[in-house]
């Protein structure tokens, strides 16, 4: 046995190194077939000795399929970037960041934005135990069994480490390796994809690992957290680490002295972008200091010390075909140009939106013309220009729809307002966006319930409203095209558990005009119910802190609607809860919401981020300046001139202690 052992632990090191030199020094010394027999002799000893199979196996690489993914709850949430399009809002950002460091010293790090999708590791002793796609940023999908084929990212790691430990980075699909897939679906008479971005997005998602092994999707990391902190006192020091750890690491990063260094860095990488064998549309810049990044902290969407630097827009001319419309969830008509196709930074584009019925009357366009069209930032491309020296005379006039056309029924533009909407509150496109919210993360969380599905269940007359879905059962459900038996029930059981979600959820879901994911939770923790609530007048609405007057109008015609009291009591009558969740985040705290708080200084036992999550879950909210309007300052170590603006305005001050027994 133990001759076998040394057997399989000198294949596996040899098939490690073979794979640091392709993978991480491009410099190969066998053949791929000669590699492949190494990792077959491998396969053949694992096979016969199961019991000396180990996590950090080469051969663990390619599973098998998987029915579907589990969600994973990030620790620390995966924000978004805040974008800047030229160089004044770079230099705008770092007077920001000038200001919020109040005359502290600080460098910049500039590295790549690759154009992929982001995912997190976690390391558990050295080995690699999950990988997480970014999801909405607070819940992802635990994609394991994928992460593992991506041969840049190790198995285990080959340096010291703690514990726990999470490694971020972003997942991608070569120019080179796009190309050859494309090729080899083409020739199969297959659909090919759009771009690598879209063909590396859907991959990591594909229930069988073999043909994302076959994908070669590959992965530049870029940050290190251990627990719920950053790894080291800078950002400079995760490449150093990663690089020991056994990542593939990208070589364009820059440490900078100031802005004007981050500045250069970026116009040199413009001119390097298209020699590159990956998609990049911009350059990131943080802070390289991460006790400032602390102190910095965060908005509600993305962190005050880091920003993406998108290059200038890429623009393309075509020829637009026609105009059709797309009616969305609020009964939206939006206006969409049908392009002849064109290559546009590296995506062909048939597509690109047109707003609304102004904007046409502004380009004046016509179908037929010649138009130009412009990406830069938006998924969507935008038209932005008439050729109008190109026309001959044959374009047509385009008239702005006056009924839906999904519906039939008239479709009315508010006094006021840019947009025309469908004035059916049962058009069938309406109902097909209202699932498709009702069913999202972020609401009520029904995992399956996708957009095929959802239409097949409209246009069946299967479903007419929210209330519908908790009368369908399995057979119902088995009988639709394309539905197996146990999807059908995998969607039942989701649905089923989805009545348990508790009355901030179903407030979100239920889409009430002006009533976002924050006003849910203020609504749901003030009333407690879904009676109270529907009972509210808009004095009572109005007299809530944050509530004002449009979203307490909003709120109170919603409950006076007939339709909408009928739809509200078949969800009672399904067993859908319409209270308070007693372990729902939503139980905010009287002495929280609607007070806003100003973090300083170094704290103890939480991070920035983590004491700003405890404020917003007790409802209130975090702001960066101390001013007149600011209830508590929480000062940690080393409070700077935040605490002693506080102390001149009279601001209550918390310590960490008191901030602890206040949240107790």
């Amino acid at each position: 046995m133990s001759d076998i052992k040394n057997q399989i632990k000198r294949l596996r090191d040899e098939i490690d190194r073979h794979s640091d030199l392709y993978y991480q020094k491009s410099a190969p010394e066998i053949t791929d077939q000669e590699f492949d027999e190494l990792l077959k002799r491998l396969q053949d000893l694992e096979e016969k000795n199961p019991d000396l199979i180990t996590a950090d196996s080469p051969t663990q690489r390619i599973g098998g399929k998987a029915e579907g993914f589990e969600p994973f709850t990030h620790r620390v949430a995966m924000m978004s970037l805040d974008n800047s399009y030229n160089i004044d809002e770079l230099r705008k950002f770092d007077e920001r960041c000038r200001k919020l460091a109040d005359g502290r010293e600080f460098t910049y790090v500039a590295e790549l934005k690759i154009d992929g999708l982001s995912l997190s590791l976690h390391y558990k002793n050295g080995v690699l135990i999950h990988g997480v796609t970014r999801g909405d940023g607070t819940t992802g999908d635990d994609v394991t069994p994928n992460a593992k084929t991506i041969r840049t990212i190790p198995l285990k790691l080959k340096t010291d480490a703690p514990d726990e430990l999470e490694v971020r980075g972003e997942a991608f699909i070569a120019k080179s390796v796009f190309k050859t897939i494309n090729k080899e679906l083409a020739d199969k008479g297959e659909k090919t994809f759009a771009n690598a971005r879209n063909s590396a997005s859907g991959t990591i998602r594909m229930l069988d690992s073999a043909i994302v092994a076959s994908r070669r999707l590959d992965l530049f990391p870029y940050d290190v957290l251990s627990g719920n902190q950053k790894a080291f006192e800078t950002h400079w020091k995760n490449f150093k680490f990663l690089k020991k750890a056994g990542f593939n690491v990208n070589p364009h990063h820059r440490k900078c002295d100031d802005i004007e260094g981050v500045i250069e860095f970026c116009n040199e990488m413009e001119k390097k972008k298209e020699d590159l064998d990956y998609d990049i549309d911009g350059i990131v810049v943080k802070i390289n200091e991460t006790a400032l990044q602390d102190e910095f902290g965060a908005t509600a969407k993305s962190p005050r010390w880091a920003i993406s630097y998108k290059y200038p827009a890429m623009q393309a001319t075509t020829k637009l075909n026609s105009i059709t419309i797309q009616v969305g969830r609020t009964g939206a008509l939006t206006p969409v140009a049908n392009l002849e196709p064109v290559l546009l930074a590296g995506t062909t584009v048939s597509r690109a939106s047109l707003h609304n019925e102004d904007e046409i009357k502004r380009l004046n366009i016509k179908i037929g013309d010649t138009v130009l069209i412009e990406k830069s930032g938006e998924i969507i491309p935008q038209v932005i220009k008439v050729i109008e020296s190109k026309r001959t005379g044959i374009e047509q006039d385009y008239e702005f729809p006056i009924n839906c056309p999904v519906c039939g029924f008239d479709a009315a533009r508010p006094e006021g307002e840019a947009v025309t909407r469908c004035t059916n509150d049962v058009c069938p496109a309406k109902i097909k966006g209202r699932l498709g919210y009702f069913s999202m993360r972020k609401a009520m969380d029904i995992e399956g319930l996708g957009e095929i599905l959802i239409q097949q269940l409209v246009d069946g007359g299967r479903v007419k409203d929210v209330s519908d879905l908790y009368t369908l059962d399995v057979e119902t459900l088995s009988n639709l095209e394309r539905m197996a038996e146990k999807s059908a029930e995998n969607v039942y059981e989701e649905i089923q558990k989805s009545k348990e979600k508790g009355l901030q959820k179903l407030l979100f879901g239920l889409d009430i005009r002006h009533v976002g994911e924050r006003y849910s939770k203020i609504l749901a923790n003030h009333f407690r119910s879904m009676e109270k609530l529907s009972e509210a007048t808009v004095e009572d609405l109005e007299a809530i802190h944050e509530i004002g007057e449009k979203v307490a109008r909003s709120v109170y015609e919603y409950f006076r609607e007939e339709r909408n009291q009928k739809m509200i009591a078949r969800l009672k009558d399904a067993g859908v809860k319409m209270e308070v969740d007693a372990d729902s985040s939503v139980n905010l705290d009287e002495n929280f919401v609607g007070k806003i708080f100003v973090l300083t200084g170094k704290m103890e036992n939480y991070t920035r981020g983590e004491a700003a999550k405890l404020i917003e879950e007790r409802g209130g909210r975090v702001s960066s300046s101390v001013s007149k309007k600011t209830d508590y300052v929480l000062a940690g170590e080393k409070a700077g001139s935040k605490l002693a603006k506080a102390e001149s305005l009279g601001v209550s001050i918390l310590s960490e202690t008191e901030f602890v027994e206040f949240i107790s």
